[in-house]
């Protein structure tokens, strides 16, 4: 199931990056993106960084080791220090 999953979020990655300015004519500009990535081209880098983030996230649960990388992740807020 989760080589199905990660095939699915590579795909869909893939494409949010490639069809970046179809997402823009559709969805248009998203604020947050225009006003922390840059004046013009905000949103574009922001679209095609939520790609990215999706094909990472896709190899991820395709090889098996979101687990893995979630707990690297998230390891130093759950360190308990005495």
């Amino acid at each position: 199931m989760s080589i199905i999953f990660g095939l699915i979020l590579i795909v869909v990655g893939t494409l949010i990056v490639m069809k970046t300015e179809w997402l823009m004519q559709n969805f248009g500009r998203v604020e947050w993106f225009e006003k922390n990535l840059g004046a013009e081209g905000g949103s574009r880098l922001g679209y095609k960084l939520m790609g990215i983030v999706a094909i990472f996230a896709g190899m991820l649960f395709l090889t098996g080791l979101m687990g893995g990388f979630m707990t690297w992740a998230v390891s130093p807020l759950t360190r308990v220090r005495q």
